[in-house]
């Protein structure tokens, strides 16, 4: 959504004056008059657009945003808007990748152990959080090697994000989303998922369940498509691995 009002507004379609919703956080250096500045910005994209993070960008002069799932540069003076990659030209790096990272991780740390559905050796050296749909193919293909990710010392913990999203056009739940909803609703959730992987749809259940807020989750975080395999370090890993690749990866630091 807020990519598409992004090219409205360069096509200058756009006023300044709605006001984005309130549940961002922010850190030092940035001031409430700089923060109401930068939501205000925000808000002539969409009046829905969330605001969840607001920091003192490398770029001199301007503030990086994350929003709705996309990471913005504000100017301080609130007169000009960046969509893109920040590049470092003498480290040759980019600086998004590592504010990514961080804003991942704190995302992430907030789920609780008891949201997640998790494929785990006895002694784990890396865990990843993976985005996941039942109805994927290659979500399919990488839980064929679960037992080779638990053999590489590898922990996997699952999350929901139905690609059909939560709702269709008439607001009804999409079959996915229900699906998910019954296997996070089983007695035994790895049992079900992985069933359910293999084509066997899980017995209809309905229980106060976590697929809705990790949906959401997952469009805060970036994420466009599953598998999206995310490290121990906020990095994204790809879609679908071999344990082998993703093991290279994570020994890299990846």
């Amino acid at each position: 959504m807020l990519k598409k009002l992004l090219l409205v507004l360069c096509a200058g379609g756009l006023a300044f004056g709605a006001i984005a919703a309130d549940r961002g956080a922010t850190v030092a250096g940035v001031t409430p008059a700089a923060e109401q500045m930068v939501r205000r910005v925000i808000g002539t994209l969409s009046a829905k657009a969330e605001v969840d993070s607001i920091e003192p960008a490398p770029l001199p002069g301007f503030y990086r945003v994350i929003a709705s799932g996309q990471m913005l540069y504000v100017s301080a003076d609130g007169k000009y808007l960046l969509n893109g990659d920040l590049l470092d030209l003498q480290q040759k790096k980019n600086l998004n990748d590592d504010a990514w990272a961080r804003f991942r991780m704190a995302e992430l740390a907030r789920v609780p152990a008891s949201e997640r559905i998790v494929y785990a050796p006895a002694h784990p050296r890396y865990t990843v959080t993976v985005f996941t749909d039942v109805t994927c193919p290659y979500c399919r293909a990488l839980h064929e090697h679960i037992a080779g990710f638990n053999k590489a010392g590898i922990a996997v913990e699952y999350l929901a994000w139905p690609r059909e999203g939560l709702t269709t056009t008439s607001g009804r739940p999409t079959p996915v989303a229900t699906e998910m909803a019954s296997i996070w609703c089983a007695g035994d959730r790895q049992a079900a998922l992985t069933a359910a992987f293999t084509g066997h749809a899980p017995k209809p259940a309905s229980c106060s369940n976590p697929v809705s807020h990790q949906f959401e989750l997952g469009e805060r975080l970036g994420v466009s498509g599953t598998p999206t395999i995310i490290g121990p370090n906020g990095h994204t890993l790809g879609g679908y691995v071999t344990p082998e690749q993703l093991l290279a990866a994570l020994q890299k630091g990846g």
